[in-house]
């Protein structure tokens, strides 16, 4: 079962509100006439006999509002799961998503209320896995609105252009990665962007040709041979979208010792 903290925060925040808010206009002022008739006028403060609840709600609701809306309206932190983004994104991972730069949605009804920029070829984007929208997906956009999209020999092509790629040394996996230890590690360059990708020869491609419909984009795993992507399932349409994952913030892979020092702070392309 798939935890959805942006329903939860959208309530808290809407709770801690609203109690707050029906005891500042219904019962606040009865408290303190109550109080100063008990103690012959004398002051007692503003939170003499405040319900225990409403003292929470007090001290918790600006601290839900701050969070729901640095979540939902400018940056979210999601952790790397897998090694479909290797070798740009390792397992362990932490990385911050810009949620801004596709439009401003409302939390949890995912409604766009803004209109912003749309995705670029090689955006790395976070969205709902359109199979199961309560699952968040990462991958690379290579595919925009109107492009012939085919992907055969390893190798991408986009309006029957193929998309050059150059061979590196040998990728040298560590940590949880040394699964892809030994594979070909490629430069790909898709138009201004260049990424790195994994490529395993000897195993099979999942292949791929078509037109990316309206409103929707074409996604890949830079790991090309161990990544369920549009080749697999389809198109991720823009209601999909969640934001571009703009940095790494943290990286924490056991399996490696612990933190990569290295890797935080690593800005993405």
């Amino acid at each position: 079962m798939n935890f959805d903290f942006a329903a939860l925060l959208v309530l808290l925040t809407f709770l801690s509100g609203a109690i707050w808010l029906v005891d500042g206009a219904f019962f606040a002022r009865q408290r303190s006439a109550a109080g100063r008739q008990k103690e012959g006028q004398a002051a007692t403060g503003p939170g003499a006999g405040t319900p225990l609840v409403v003292e929470y709600a007090r001290s918790f609701f600006p601290i839900f509002l701050f969070v729901l809306v640095l979540r939902s309206f400018i940056a979210e932190p999601f952790r790397i799961p897998s090694a479909s983004m290797m070798p740009t994104l390792l397992i362990g991972d932490f990385i911050l998503v810009n949620k801004y730069d596709y439009g401003i949605r409302l939390p949890v009804l995912n409604l766009k209320i803004i209109q912003n920029k749309t995705p670029q070829r090689g955006d790395i984007v976070v969205f709902r896995y359109p199979d199961d929208p309560k699952i968040p997906f990462i991958k690379r956009v290579v595919g925009l609105p109107g492009d012939h999209i085919a992907y055969y020999d390893k190798t991408l092509h986009i309006n029957g252009v193929p998309i050059q790629q150059m061979e590196q040394e040998t990728y040298k996996g560590t940590g949880a990665g040394k699964i892809m230890d030994g594979v070909s590690h490629r430069i790909e360059y898709l138009g201004s962007v260049k990424h790195d990708i994994l490529v395993e020869p000897s195993v099979y491609s999942r292949e791929f040709a078509g037109v990316v419909p309206a409103g929707q984009y074409f996604v890949l795993g830079d790991n090309r041979d161990n990544s369920r992507d549009s080749r697999y399932w389809g198109y991720v349409p823009d209601a999909n979208l969640v934001g571009r994952a703009f940095m790494i913030w943290m990286n924490w892979d056991i399996k490696n010792g612990g933190i990569e020092w290295d890797r935080i702070g690593t800005m993405l392309n």
